[in-house]
């Protein structure tokens, strides 16, 4: 009888050392709260304690958001080191890949997670734009729906946005490379996917430089408008100085109105902060694709 006391304490003893080991992620809540912090604070919270799983997640997110992809990869390593059952640490890792440009990893990373967890929109919103970055349009729609789909109750408002602005750039650019009924079909849902991110958050360098590089990119009977592009552009690198995509839009702003002085400037930051940037490579080949979502 004793024996099987004992027997009983230690099962489930174990049971509750193994469930403590595998640690659940209020990943909505997480993501909202690191929007509303600065990387400083996300930094001092995490010295104070560097183990909690929450306070290093919050800090790769910030790292994400001020372009340190390389940190922010450590970080959720980090978090992985202390818990490998946390797939959003792994998610976080295959987004920092993406931005580094290993899209091959990134992508390995996030058929994982996704597997794990098949509504799990940041790694929706991952894949969406290595879709988007393979010009597999139509894919990238598909995955930004399932994101706005589950409603603004289940996913944070970054990437909520974010399914917004995929759906317009994707839309734009299967626009461009179809026949007229396409083009009107599909042109005419850029612009409405674009206000509808905008309205959800309108200070978003994001969402900025959407509808700047819409205004820059469409027709004038389409909306085309360089004076908005401009404008919109501005207001992108001034709430986000590394935001290299915008420097580039911006330069081909200011060499469309004859501005050689800006237009120098501008392609000096974006050689000066990431020479590699797609836009800019896509840009010295002579293209100016429909390209209103930003990879990074």
């Amino acid at each position: 009888m004793k024996k099987g006391i004992v027997m009983f304490i230690l099962v489930a003893l174990s049971l509750f050392i193994f469930s403590s080991l595998s640690y659940a992620l209020d990943w909505r809540k997480l993501h909202e709260d690191a929007d509303k912090i600065s990387v400083t604070r996300a930094v001092t919270a995490s010295t104070i304690n560097p183990n909690s799983i929450n306070n290093l997640y919050i800090l790769g997110l910030k790292y994400l958001d001020s372009h340190q992809d390389g940190e922010a990869e450590m970080v959720f390593g980090k978090i992985l080191s202390l818990d490998p059952s946390v797939i959003e640490a792994k998610w976080g890792v295959a987004e920092a890949l993406r931005r580094e440009y290993k899209i091959e990893e990134s992508q390995k990373l996030i058929d994982e997670v996704l597997k794990a967890n098949p509504d799990f929109a940041p790694a929706c919103i991952t894949l969406a734009y290595i879709k988007y970055t393979n010009k597999q349009y139509k894919e990238t729609v598909e995955l930004a729906q399932k994101v706005i789909d589950q409603g603004r109750d289940k996913v944070d408002l970054s990437n909520y946005t974010r399914a917004y602005l995929l759906i317009g750039g994707a839309k734009g650019m299967i626009a461009q490379n179809g026949g007229w009924i396409v083009k009107v079909t599909n042109g005419t849902q850029v612009l409405p996917n674009l206000k509808k991110a905008e309205k959800l958050q309108p200070d978003s360098p994001a969402v900025l430089f959407g509808l700047g590089s819409f205004y820059f990119l469409a027709p004038g009977l389409a909306g085309g408008n360089i004076d908005k592009a401009r404008e919109y552009l501005e207001k992108t690198v001034e709430k986000d100085p590394l935001f290299v995509d915008a420097y580039v839009r911006l330069a081909q702003v200011y060499q469309k109105i004859g501005d050689a002085d800006k237009f120098y400037i501008n392609i000096s930051k974006v050689k000066k902060i990431d020479p590699r940037n797609q836009l800019f490579e896509e840009f010295k080949s002579g293209k100016y694709d429909f390209v209103c979502v930003s990879i990074k």
